[in-house]
């Protein structure tokens, strides 16, 4: 027991998403084009909106935050998951699990309340359009941003500290391809009744508080809309937050189903929801925006040709 009580306080051991050497093969090609594809993509809305001077309203100062947010959020998990998959090993350090944990944490609960922030944006541009640049200032985007980042970095530190005091004594066996809090509390061996607690009341004021504010935003922005007397006029509007909706759906779809919930009643099937909600949400996230917002699309064919012409001229 003693054996195992030191080993486990070195190592955790990721069950992974598959144990046929076939399948984790076909898993790391996979999850490397996405990982490059989230990178590609999220660096194209960034890269677009520096080109251009005309993408500085507060609108898509949010969406490279987001795009920002995305990176950092697949860099969290996939490469560790792709040198397990190469390699061939399920094994991550204490100390690395943790680091993974937290800053998975943070960058979860940061792009919660920033795409609140974001529904809140919309709201002031088409329910108060006369006051909106009084509303969402310069300053207040800053505040807003920062408040995101703060609050995801706080609960994160909450979550993270709880879980690095319990003991794991019977087994370092992680039921899952990442290091994630629920997996964790369900190999300790010592009571996890407080952090199911933490889990619960912190999950009302991060996911639900800023669901709510986005609920509340947008019975605001479709009563707007419906007031609108032209169907051009509602379909211009509405096309302005459309793509922010899809991403809302997608995200807290599948964080609903994975948190909100006792660990007790946590199914094997999570893992599918954590692929979704981890890897293909960023992974969309640029090609919903990109491909919907005109202004972008036509920064990235310029940019596109005048990086062309620059290398047929050299």
């Amino acid at each position: 027991m003693e054996n195992d009580n030191e080993s486990s306080s070195r190592y955790f051991r990721l069950q992974g998403l598959s144990g046929n050497p076939q399948i984790q093969a076909f898993m790391f090609f996979l999850f490397l084009i996405i990982y490059l594809l989230t990178l590609v993509g999220n660096s194209a809305i960034v890269a677009s909106l520096q080109l251009n001077p005309n993408l500085c309203s507060p609108m898509y100062f949010f969406l490279g935050q987001l795009s920002f947010l995305d990176m950092c959020y697949v860099t969290v998990t996939i490469p560790k998951m792709l040198d397990n998959l190469l390699l061939g090993s399920q094994v991550i350090s204490y100390s690395g699990c943790f680091t993974q944990l937290f800053f998975f944490i943070s960058f979860g609960q940061s792009e919660s309340f920033l795409l609140a922030v974001m529904a809140y944006d919309r709201y002031a541009a088409i329910c108060h359009p006369l006051h909106y640049a009084d509303i969402i200032s310069q300053r207040v985007c800053i505040q807003l941003t920062v408040f995101s980042w703060l609050t995801g970095v706080l609960n994160s530190v909450l979550h993270t500290g709880l879980a690095a005091r319990l003991s794991f004594c019977s087994s370092h066996e992680i039921s899952h391809f990442f290091c994630d809090i629920t997996p964790l509390l369900r190999i300790s061996c010592v009571s996890t009744f407080v952090n199911e607690v933490v889990i619960f009341v912190a999950g009302i004021f991060v996911v639900f508080t800023p669901f709510l504010c986005i609920l509340v935003s947008y019975v605001h922005i479709i009563i707007a809309i419906l007031m609108i007397p032209s169907a051009k006029g509602r379909q211009k509007t509405f096309s302005t937050c459309s793509s922010h909706l899809g991403v809302v759906c997608m995200f807290y779809g599948t964080i609903l189903l994975m948190y909100m919930r006792p660990v007790s009643y946590a199914q094997d099937h999570d893992k599918i929801f954590a692929v979704l909600y981890t890897f293909i949400t960023p992974l969309l996230n640029p090609f919903i925006y990109g491909l919907r917002n005109r202004e972008i699309k036509e920064t990235f064919k310029k940019s596109n040709w005048k990086a062309l012409l620059a290398v047929r001229t050299y």
